[in-house]
């Protein structure tokens, strides 16, 4: 039997499990029928927690693992994960940034293209029989377009690449410009909603980005406007989204990420004029892999004493 102990917080894909089971002693969290339970028998021997990013690593769990020195991440973000706890009580942290980069990007300018051109309604018009009977309705071109990013991170950075392949014109919104790229910068979010055709937001999430795609926001981008969110479901308002969709006071959204994930808000079901995904941009049989090898590559070189590949903490 492996003798370091490590708490899954959730379910990681077969080939994953199987690697891990073989090289560590694995608690599965999610299984438990009663999880403080397992916590409170497993607790003191629990040297790692395997995490994802949705589902991370509170300061009350890691207060309960007196053994713990790591938390490993199957995702970029790690907002969930109380890192300023981890920091102060000397337990490292990684993620798997890079490998789910291009995925990620390809699902935005996708939800882009199936929001503006309406591929999913198409799809209903041929399988219902009303090809022929009547006319499509057009729909929104995507090439020359005005792109809006919120967010110029590795993935904002390979949007953009990918948006201005299709001709399009590029502005971008961060705390901070960026000296690395040529996108023409705009400090006010509000600015570059009103400039743009469409707005993809794509940044960490967290209490500096909640909510930031708000109401006024969503007046700016205006009734010709789409927004795409393929970031974390906290960086938008839901509520006033909703609003807006459902007042065509903006003409659609692409989504693959909501508040409370997988129970989403009812009322997205009922809207024409939305795209929804289940949060699976980096969803790839390559991806995921990748992901999992880095999550592992990060729990074997922790506890053989090197150097972590992906440190976040």
């Amino acid at each position: 039997m492996p003798e370091v102990e490590i708490l899954m917080a959730g379910a990681y894909p077969e080939w994953d499990m199987v690697d891990l089971e073989a090289n560590y002693r694995v608690h599965r969290l999610w299984e438990a029928a009663d999880r403080q339970e397992l916590i409170s028998k497993v607790g003191g021997d629990i040297r790692a927690i395997a995490t994802r990013g949705e589902l991370g690593a509170s300061a009350d769990l890691m207060k309960r693992l007196p053994k713990l020195e790591i938390v490993s991440c199957y995702g970029v973000g790690t907002d969930a994960i109380d890192l300023s706890y981890a920091r102060a009580n000397g337990i490292r942290v990684t993620n798997t940034p890079d490998v789910l980069t291009e995925d990620v990007a390809d699902i935005a300018i996708g939800l882009l293209l199936a929001t503006a051109r309406q591929i999913p309604q198409g799809d209903v018009f041929v399988r219902t029989g009303q090809w022929g009977n009547v006319a499509m309705p057009l729909v929104t071109r995507v090439s020359g377009k005005k792109v809006g990013i919120v967010g110029m991170g590795r993935i904002g950075k390979a949007i953009a690449r990918r948006a201005a392949a299709f001709g399009c014109d590029i502005s971008y919104f961060t705390r901070n410009e960026h000296k690395d790229v040529a996108y023409a910068y705009q400090p006010d979010l509000i600015k570059l909603a009103d400039w743009a055709d469409f707005l993809v937001v794509i940044v960490p999430g967290g209490a500096a980005t909640t909510k930031i795609i708000n109401a006024p926001v969503l007046d700016a981008l205006g009734p010709n406007g789409i927004l795409i969110n393929v970031s974390r479901g906290t960086t938008v308002d839901e509520e006033a989204l909703i609003a807006a969709l459902q007042d065509r006071t903006i003409q659609a959204a692409g989504l693959d990420v909501f508040l409370n994930e997988p129970r989403i808000d009812a009322r997205f079901l009922a809207l024409e004029n939305v795209v929804l995904q289940p949060h699976h941009g980096s969803g790839t049989v390559e991806t995921r892999k990748a992901m999992g090898q880095l999550v592992r590559d990060n729990l074997a070189a922790h506890f053989a004493g090197g150097p972590l590949p992906t440190p976040v903490v």
